[in-house]
């Protein structure tokens, strides 16, 4: 029996080699026995399983595809609000420190930036009236710019003793339309005639035209001029944009009837008198 159940009377029926990564060599004769049981009956299941993986697998990944595309349609709207949310960074970063541009619509160029720098600290520095000018591309939580500019009033100066001598001046790219605001004696050193012309002249007309950059500068020099009491530099000029008309007028129409009618006058004449006459003739020469 011992020569029988011996291990090299085992070995070969067994010639699998031993798991020398997987397990550790061991010193009894029946473990390498025990170890490839084990191999086998782990085959003979894998061999069962693995149709089933298979499919499993596919629906696995097909579950994983949808779930990615379903997580990318749920974000959209999420980017697409947050691409729009500008208007609120405007309210909470508060006015500008290092100038009195806040473009956040990318409208103006580094020129007009400079210059408008130039132009709104000189007024500052000679009579105390700060004028910032923001950029916005569309507004989703107010109605028009006039509320907007109001809120950017209100948010960037609380108090009244803050805000009595700022303005602000807000263009909307998208709607082309555009507001002026400030605090009651900014109103009162710019003028009402000066204010109205400036939201109904520069900044609607040119930002039409997408002239954003003329349009933000011209409004300020306007609001400047109002300011230190000079005489209004004006606005732009809307264009007339009448189109020549297709469609006859009613003297065109009368001129053209009238002719019409001799032509078809002298048609018909042509067609009914020509073969009376040469009838006549005919019959007269019988």
């Amino acid at each position: 029996m011992e020569t029988i159940l011996s291990p090299h009377s085992f070995h070969p029926l067994f010639k699998t080699p031993p798991f020398h990564s997987l397990h550790p060599k061991s010193t009894s004769g029946l473990k390498p026995i025990c170890c490839t049981l084990k191999k086998q009956s782990l085959q003979t299941v894998n061999q069962s399983i693995e149709k089933p993986t298979s499919w499993f697998s596919h629906v696995h990944q097909g579950l994983a595809a949808l779930a990615i595309s379903l997580a990318i349609n749920f974000s959209c709207p999420i980017l697409t609000h947050s691409a729009f949310a500008s208007e609120f960074d405007v309210l909470n970063d508060g006015p500008p420190k290092d100038s009195y541009v806040v473009d956040d619509a990318g409208v103006l160029s580094r020129v007009t930036k400079s210059d408008l720098k130039r132009l709104l600290s000189d007024l500052e520095s000679r009579k105390g009236y700060r004028i910032n000018v923001v950029t916005v591309r569309k507004l989703t939580s107010k109605a028009d710019a006039f509320e907007y500019a109001d809120q950017v009033l209100e948010k960037w100066y609380p108090t009244v003793e803050e805000g009595n001598n700022k303005g602000i001046v807000v263009l909307v790219t998208s709607q082309k339309e555009g507001a002026v605001t400030g605090g009651p004696q900014f109103v009162k050193a710019v003028g009402d005639s000066i204010l109205d012309a400036t939201v109904s002249e520069n900044l609607p007309i040119l930002a039409t035209e997408e002239k954003y950059n003329e349009a933000v500068f011209s409004a300020a020099k306007r609001l400047v001029a109002g300011v230190d009491g000079l005489p209004d530099p004006g606005g732009p000029k809307s264009k007339d944009s009448k189109r020549e008309s297709n469609f006859k007028t009613k003297e065109e129409t009368e001129e053209k009837r009238g002719q019409f009618t001799l032509v078809v006058g002298g048609l018909l004449v042509i067609a009914f008198v020509v073969p009376m006459a040469q009838y006549y003739a005919y019959v007269s020469r019988k």
